[in-house]
């Protein structure tokens, strides 16, 4: 032998993803500690070896566009590795896509988003035509006919993969098409027209610059009416079996999200049929957009997690001048400001998914409160994505940098949600426009972040309020900033360990921190806030040396 192998981290596998304290707590504070037996079975699979294989695999073989068979026939099909079927099959079965929308059992929408939550953290690309899907039910809510013949295939927990009629399939999924050349997130400049036809029904003829998830079975889609910008729904395969006039003209060759397929396509005179009234189509689908939205929340706080993991899991094993990387002052800091950031964003989260539960069942309050808190919560975390799988990344040094690792993986999908339904710059400005048209919203809001009864959060809630009564729309970032910081920290301040909020709250509050994550000041519990970060049964950061900031 010319040399031994030591000093490398074994792989994190065999573990229960769910495992994470933050998120079972959230899960049993909004309401669905009935899902937790479902969520470990879930965890456990998520931290199998084979699980992960699926989700490297589903990467290393990206989708193949199919424009036409053998005989020279327009078929425009998507074609895909095994194991993105896999990955689907999963989170079909337990209920990620619009099964809560069939459930009266409150909650529901709580156990969704964890279950999102976790099964995200094994592979991210595939959650996007379940999100959506999650998402279409909540615009066909204003079309009762459509939805009474869409929405039980929608929920059904059969993943069917394949173009055919409906009627013929045990279950569909949903995807999205707002995007033009011309038009970027200026929806209302798209060109793509409707023209009605005598049976009720519209001819769509135009073209989509992005059409997430080409391969579903059902699409919502924005188009010039003769009475304005409206939303349509339309089937890919008609009832009589026939092809919808959709042609996919290329899959977008992206940074990341490469298991999944996202194309351009053209319609030509394709069959649809109108959701909500005609000329309020924005108003129609953004019931859509914000649910997923709230999926990229969601998506953005598993990556961070899954991060975290395996940057912990690194440093309890890898030795450097003499000891493990997890007893070194400076990279106990860097973990620990990690975690705070990862709790702080899956606390919000589930925030988040309980107000959705509780507004769909009626709750006026929780609605306002969801308005504006979702609008901040979709900047900031989004926003703070790429930066913590960066730092994640750089825990593992080199090792990280090499595929092999899935942390370049987790680099190139973190930029994703803050880009998807709306840019940070979108994403703040509607924050604005909340705030300027909806008073009872952000009355709403700062409701919620009045119940932590803290005087830190007190004053960093004025300085917020204070932002916003002089803020124009070039100080939107910023008003977004701050809403999300004091929400989060109200969170934590009520529902996390003193010493997590306490450093959160000396961090993020008080200013008194740098500019980069491991610069968290000096005399706070460290121990204490990285116990919350442990991945395995047994604790590995607990009782270690070097447990203040120095």
């Amino acid at each position: 032998m010319t040399h031994d192998v030591t000093n490398q981290v074994p792989p994190l596998t065999g573990h229960d993803v769910s495992a994470d304290r933050a998120l079972l707590e959230g899960l049993a504070r909004e309401g669905a500690d009935w899902a937790t037996g479902e969520l470990h079975q879930l965890g456990v699979l998520a931290g199998s070896a084979r699980a992960q294989e699926w989700g490297r695999l589903a990467n290393d073989n990206p989708p193949v566009l199919r424009t036409h068979d053998r005989y020279g026939n327009r078929i425009d099909e998507v074609e895909f590795h095994p194991a993105w079927h896999e990955l689907m099959s999963v989170a079909v079965a337990n209920g990620m896509h619009a099964a809560p929308w069939m459930s009266a059992r409150p909650g529901a929408h709580v156990a969704r988003a964890a279950k999102f939550f976790v099964w995200s953290q094994v592979e991210a690309g595939h959650g996007c035509p379940i999100s959506m899907t999650y998402a279409a039910v909540a615009a066909l809510r204003h079309s009762p006919a459509l939805r009474a013949e869409w929405e039980p295939l929608l929920a059904s927990r059969t993943y069917d993969f394949g173009l055919r009629p409906a009627a013929d399939k045990r279950g569909v999924l949903a995807g999205m098409a707002m995007t033009e050349k011309q038009g970027g997130s200026d929806v209302r400049a798209g060109t793509t027209r409707a023209e009605p036809l005598a049976d009720g029904s519209f001819a769509i003829t135009g073209h989509k610059w992005f059409n997430s998830a080409p391969m579903c079975d059902v699409f919502l889609v924005l188009a010039q009416a003769p009475g304005g910008l409206s939303c349509f729904l339309l089937p890919r395969v008609l009832p009589d079996g026939s092809r919808n006039a959709i042609r996919l003209m290329r899959l977008k060759d992206k940074l990341g999200n490469h298991s999944n397929a996202s194309a351009e396509v053209e319609y030509e005179h394709a069959v649809a049929f109108l959701v909500g009234e005609e000329g309020r189509g924005v108003r129609t689908i953004i019931e859509m957009v914000n649910m997923t939205r709230l999926d990229c929340v969601i998506g953005s706080a598993a990556g961070m997690r899954y991060g975290l993991a395996q940057a912990i899991h690194h440093a309890g094993h890898r030795r450097a001048f003499g000891k493990e990387l997890l007893d070194q002052p400076l990279m106990r800091n860097v973990l620990a400001d990690l975690t705070l950031e990862s709790e702080a964003a899956t606390t919000l989260m589930l925030r988040l998914a309980g107000a959705t539960d509780r507004a769909v069942r009626g709750d006026a309050a929780e609605g306002l409160f969801r308005r504006a808190a979702l609008a901040a919560a979709k900047y900031w975390v989004c926003k703070r994505g790429p930066a913590h799988a960066a730092e994640t990344l750089e825990c593992l040094g080199g090792n990280g940098y090499v595929e092999e690792s899935q942390m370049p993986r987790l680099f190139r999908e973190s930029p994703l949600n803050g880009v998807w339904e709306g840019s940070g710059n979108v994403a703040a400005l509607d924050l604005m426009r909340v705030l300027t048209r909806e008073p009872e919203a952000m009355e709403a809001f700062f409701a919620e972040v009045a119940l932590a009864g803290d005087g830190r959060v007190a004053d960093a809630a004025e300085r917020a309020q204070k932002t916003i009564a002089s803020a124009g729309e070039t100080d939107a970032r910023r008003v977004a900033e701050e809403m999300a910081l004091v929400l989060q920290a109200s969170l934590l301040v009520r529902h996390a360990p003193a010493a997590v909020a306490d450093a959160f709250c000396a961090s993020r509050l008080a200013g008194d921190w740098g500019r980069a994550f491991g610069t968290l000041p000096g005399g706070l519990d460290l121990s204490a806030v990285l116990n919350r970060s442990v991945v395995m049964d047994r604790s590995v950061v607990l009782n270690r040396s070097g447990g203040t900031a120095r």
